[in-house]
Order: structure tokens, then sequence, then C-alpha cells
């Protein structure tokens, strides 16, 4: 459950929408400058946290941190908002896992500490309250927050735990417990072990669990008929026997949920409404493909936004990738990833060409628009005041960067008349225009903007039509600019007197090196 935040309206840079009733502690429901919905964790007074290494995490099965401030009071980190509830809940509605389901969970949480792991943090919570279940697949919350006395063999202690639980539907339960596969109790023993040096490590534990043969996920049995379709309001319809995970509703189904497809393992489609349209964390399915919904170009589709927060954002993974953003959200290998980022790089690079050639032919108007494209770009990706500060700062110092380029390359040019060559003068100086313009792009803390550029690109690079059309119509736009530079005359409008200075001061250099 969830209320309306009405004391304060943001936090940091974004603005509060509500409240999220969750066991962890205090989490909100947020939007963040560009009105993505986060999820925003308030964490208590001097709450050690390293907000790079969480970002540096990269998993599916690991919530994506975006944002947080250990500096603010209180502290907070930011993740995406993504739909799911507590793996406690889960297993307390609807019951314990049995077979194959329950072997993925165990999977995919060891997959889960052993990347949390190599970005050198520790979980430090886990448990059932710290793990989500969406569609099926875990994903794990609230990592890198608190130190565990054991370190890293804590974290694996924890993992047995969390699986002992989801096999019992009962916290500290005993590894005799009924429930308990033959086959899993060996190494959730091996995890639990009181000499630490014993225990297996995560990529140990991941190897193990992948081995693991706990048999066939429960059977899902069929909807029983009802006189009338039910109405869900797009949001997920849970079957009896799926141990609670949701099912999706398609559109002319009435509204029922669609069983799971044979071969699956048991799992359900991805989810097509009540997603919030954020991916869904890859699952185990034995080896068969996800069934992608019929219309959305292999993308699931956007719907209703849950209560509970973060899941994993856009990126490539050692096994698994998760990808996209909003509704271009999936799962993909590291391939596909590789591909969209470099159209999103190579749209990127042409309009930075574009605007050097617009600086050839119009030397005062390039640089000034192309200054104010960077700070902007930059601004965009700026958070709070000191953030923006910050951006602004960083385009004034790329300033006499640029300045070097924008006055070396004239003089390098008229610099051939002393091997007899001459050359246009007023080209020297629209050329050295150009240069500086791509040196404002290229200058050294120049890379947010140009990330923020391809991050804008990218929403297109998923969808192979439009960003064909895009790379043409920009090639053909660089090419024409091309084409105008060498053969327009330079044009320092509205600074004529800067123009007339510049041609005589270059006129003078190359004379003397007669």
């Amino acid at each position: 459950m969830s209320g309306e935040t009405s004391h304060q309206e943001h936090i940091g840079p974004y603005r509060l929408l509500s409240r999220l009733d969750w066991p962890s502690g205090v989490v909100h429901r947020a939007a963040d400058a560009s009105g993505r919905d986060v999820a925003i964790r308030m964490l208590p007074p001097g709450a050690d946290l390293d907000v790079a290494r969480m970002r540096a995490v990269l998993s599916p099965y690991v919530v994506d941190v975006l944002d947080g401030d250990p500096g603010a009071r209180p502290p907070y980190v930011v993740s995406r908002l993504v739909p799911g509830r507590p793996l406690a809940e889960t297993v307390a509605g609807d019951g314990p896992l049995r077979g194959a389901t329950l072997r993925s969970l165990a999977v995919a949480l060891a997959k889960a500490v052993a990347a949390i792991h190599r970005a050198g943090l520790g979980h430090g919570s886990l448990g059932p309250r710290s793990v989500l279940v969406v569609d099926g697949a875990p994903v794990v919350v609230d990592f890198g927050l608190v130190a565990d006395p054991e370190g890293p063999a804590g974290d694996v202690r924890a993992w047995a735990e969390t699986v002992l639980f989801a096999a019992t539907g009962r916290e500290g339960a005993s590894l005799e417990a009924p429930g308990v596969p033959d086959a899993l109790r060996g190494l959730l023993r091996a995890a639990t072990t009181m000499d630490l040096s014993a225990r297996p490590n995560a990529e140990e534990l991941v190897a193990a669990a992948s081995a693991l043969d706990l048999g066939p996920a429960p059977e899902v049995p069929a909807p029983a008929p009802y006189p009338e379709a039910p109405a869900t309001g797009g949001f997920p319809a849970v079957m009896s026997g799926t141990g609670g995970y949701a099912m999706p509703t398609l559109e002319g189904t009435g509204g029922f949920p669609t069983p799971t497809l044979e071969g699956t393992g048991g799992f359900p489609m991805p989810t097509l409404e009540g997603t919030g349209g954020f991916a869904v964390p890859a699952m185990d399915t034995g080896g068969f493909p996800m069934p992608a919904p019929i219309g959305t170009g292999g993308f699931p589709g956007p719907a209703a936004t849950p209560d509970v927060a973060t899941a994993a954002p856009p990126r490539a993974y050692e096994n698994d990738a998760a990808v996209g953003s909003g509704r271009h959200a999936g799962t993909a290998d590291v391939h596909e990833l590789a591909v969209v980022r470099g159209w999103a790089r190579l749209l990127a690079v042409l309009v930075i060409v574009i605007a050097g050639c617009v600086a050839v032919m119009m030397p005062v108007v390039g640089l000034t628009v192309s200054a104010l494209a960077v700070t902007l770009l930059r601004l965009t990706r700026a958070r709070g005041a000191f953030g923006r500060v910050e951006a602004l700062g960083r385009t004034i110092l790329s300033l006499p960067y640029a300045a070097v380029f924008a006055v070396g390359v004239p003089l390098m040019v008229v610099g051939v008349a002393a091997v007899g060559l001459e050359l246009s003068t007023l080209g020297a100086s629209a050329l050295g225009a150009g240069a500086g313009t791509i040196a404002l792009w290229t200058a050294p803390g120049a890379g947010g903007a140009r990330r923020a550029l391809e991050s804008a690109f990218e929403p297109l690079a998923w969808r192979p039509g439009t960003v064909a059309v895009a790379g043409l119509v920009l090639g053909v736009l660089t090419l024409a600019g091309l084409v105008a530079a060498m053969s327009f005359t330079p044009s320092f409008a509205p600074l004529y007197g800067l123009q007339s200075s510049l041609e005589a001061t270059l006129s003078r250099f190359q004379n003397s090196l007669r």
C-alpha cells in the first residue's frame, strides 16, 4: 500500500509522488527530471553509501542504482521503480516454492550475490524482505547499505537462509524440515557451516546451484471458467499453482490470465500490463525462449505503475543482459546491446560532425550554438544546484581547450606558406572554428554531454526501421554539410569586424613565412 506524500515535495532533484509501505524501510515513489518513475530509499543519518560501486553492480537479478547522496539529510539512494512484491509475501500468500521454480530462485539469488561481490560490495541484509519477485524472477534490493560481520561469507549464509525460507515457508527453519529437497540440503549445509573459510564463495555458489536437479516445476492448473470475464483493469492476474507469480492479461482475452507455455519450466510469459513498462529480469527457462507479445516489436508493453520499488536497468551482463527502458525494455544478449549502443554512438558522432561543418560555414554562430548545446546537455545530467554549477564550470573550462584548436589549426594551415603553398586565410580561420567546435564535444570532461546525446538516440536504436531512417537522414546531412563547408565562403556574421581582423593577422603571419 502507498500513501500520498504531502509533507515534502522534493528530495534532491526528484519530485515525490507517494510513500510506499515497504518492510525494508522508508521508500518513496518519485519522478526524475525527465518524468521517469524512480524509487528513493531513505537511509539513517551517517549511512556508509558507496554510490559509484553500487552503480557498478551488473546483474538482471540486482536492482540498478541510478543515483544517491550520502551527504543529504537524511541520505538516500535512487533506483528504478518496477513491479514486484517481497519474497516473504509471495511465499506467505501462495506457499513454498518447489522443483524447477525453487532451483531457478536459488540460481538467480546466487548470481545476484556474485554480481554484488564482484563490485567490491556486500549485501549485508539479504533475506525474504530484500528480494522482490517480478513475474517469477527475483530482484535483490537494499544491497551495500550495511556491513555483515562475517563479510562475503555472511551473504552466502544469508543466501542459504533465504532459499531455505522459500522451500519451507518458515524463517529459521531447520535443514531437515519437510519441503527441503535432498539435492539442495547438502549445498545449504555447506553455505551455513560455522567455519567461514569452508563456505563456498559466491561464484562457487552459482556453479553448485546451477548443477542442482530439483525436479520439474509444479503444474499450473487451467483457470476455472467464469460466466463473465472478470475485469482486471490491465493488472496481471494471479493463478493458483504459480507461487504467486503474476500472469499477464492479453488484449482480447476478456481479462483472463494466459497460461504458461509448454517447455518454459512453468514460468509465466513476459508481463504486458502492470509492469510499469520496465524490463522483466532474465529467467532460467531451461533454454527455451520467452515469447514476445504480439504487436510490440518483441518488447514488453507499458502499463500501470505499481506500488513497489526497484529493478535492473538497461545494461549488458556477463551471461544475461537487461536492456532498454520504458516501452523498449526487455532482455537481450550482449551483442544486441552493443549494436544498440553502437548505433546511438554513430548518430551522436554524425550530429557532432554536422555541428563542425556549420561552424566552418558560420564560425560565430556554429561555435555559439555548440557551446550552448554542450552546456544544456551537461545540465540534463546534473543533480542539484551544485551539479548545475559544476556543469557550467566544466563548459567554461573546456573553452580554453577549444581555443587551442581554434587558434592552432589556422596557424598550421597558413604555415604551409613556408613550403611555397598559399592558402586562403579566411578558409583557415573557418577551419579553426570547426576544429574548436569538435574540441568542445571531445574535450576532457565533455563525456557527460556526449553520453547525454547518445542516451537521447538510444530509444531510436531499439527500433531497426527508425534508427535506419535516422542514420540515413543524418548521413545525408553530414555529407551535405561537408560539401557545403568545402564549397561556400565562410561568414563570420554578425561579427564582420572579427573576420577582417583575423584575415589581416593571418595574412601578415603568412607573409612572414615566405
